[in-house]
């Protein structure tokens, strides 16, 4: 392991700021009912989960953390795809403690 263990809680705050954005904030609010009306509507299971990912900050950061982790190549303990694996569950946890505390002190 030769990458700092510090990138962790680096790496979680855009996934945090990109997962919270999409799934709470203003700015994706037509986009994000549209999603939920389709969530709750559509006739086959596959698209109804599709749409419900738009929707959860927590499923959404997973897919974000994904797209991180291709274009950063970030590693924890094992440098091949175990290390991938570890990494992204572990950014996924930091970002998701980074939401929760941002939704306990955010002001309305």
């Amino acid at each position: 392991m030769n990458t700092p263990i510090y990138y962790l809680f680096i790496l979680a705050l855009p996934v945090a700021c990109v997962a919270w954005t999409v799934t709470k904030e203003e700015i994706f609010r037509e986009a994000r009912e549209f999603c939920i009306g389709r969530s709750k509507n559509c006739d086959k299971l596959i698209k109804r989960k599709f749409f419900y990912v738009f929707t959860c900050e927590y499923c959404f950061s997973h897919y974000v953390t994904i797209l991180l982790l291709i274009a950063t190549k970030y590693t924890l303990v094992y440098p091949d795809w175990r290390g991938y694996i570890i990494a992204g569950f572990s950014i996924v946890w930091i970002a998701n403690i980074y939401m929760s505390l941002y939704n306990l002190i955010r002001i309305d």
